[in-house]
């Protein structure tokens, strides 16, 4: 039995090619402006059909990912990461730093959103599904062993809360620090914890 080849590869590709990158164009635009994304209003701000929209992504879910690839990785540290957990660290932080960055407009729409969700309805974005805790998870996983279970989980969240756009915000809106200054702030702290926490567990 032969693989099932993706829609966008088969017939007409460069318009299928076109269309697929306006529907991707379409979800940022519709997530920064500050509005939950939809497969039908993406497909409408695309001028092609639901049932069209459908045929390129399966669900809002991969159309997501396909916005923001950066939702379905498991790691930042690339395929050659550093050893020294500092080290993994600050890769981390930078590329996450950039991203904040590169999608403010539309981290801050998820900010509210995530706000505004309760449990009768759940928005269920998967960029707000602990990925954030999993790559910092996996920058500090040399300290396993190293240090108690209980100290690297409260040390990853520490991080998690320093780093985030939610950092960013009170930073830039309340604080009033330029975008500049915010980031650079977040990424000291984050890796003042992490030597904070070393130092109370050397021997």
């Amino acid at each position: 039995m032969g693989m099932s080849v993706p829609y966008e590869r088969t017939g007409r590709v460069n318009q299928k090619a076109r269309t697929r990158d306006a529907l991707i164009i379409a979800t940022r635009e519709i997530l920064a402006e500050g509005v939950s994304p939809t497969m039908e209003g993406a497909a409408t701000r695309a001028s092609i059909s639901r049932t069209t929209a459908y045929r390129y992504f399966p669900s809002l879910r991969s159309l997501l990912i396909a916005a923001y690839p950066h939702i379905d990785q498991p790691s930042l540290l690339g395929a050659d990461p550093p050893a020294e957990p500092a080290a993994r660290l600050a890769v981390v932080v930078d590329d996450h730093m950039r991203r904040i960055l590169t999608y403010e407009a539309e981290q801050r729409t998820v900010l509210r959103l995530s706000l505004e969700t309760h449990e009768g309805n759940p928005l269920g974005l998967p960029m707000h599904r602990r990925m954030r805790i999993g790559w910092l998870a996996d920058a500090l996983a040399p300290l396993r062993g190293h240090l108690p279970d209980d100290d690297l989980e409260r040390l990853v969240h520490g991080i998690g809360a320093t780093i985030g756009i939610e950092a960013f915000v009170w930073l830039t809106d309340i604080a009033k620090r330029s975008r500049k200054d915010a980031v650079a702030i977040m990424r000291s702290n984050a890796l003042a914890l992490l030597r904070a926490a070393l130092s109370s567990h050397a021997d």
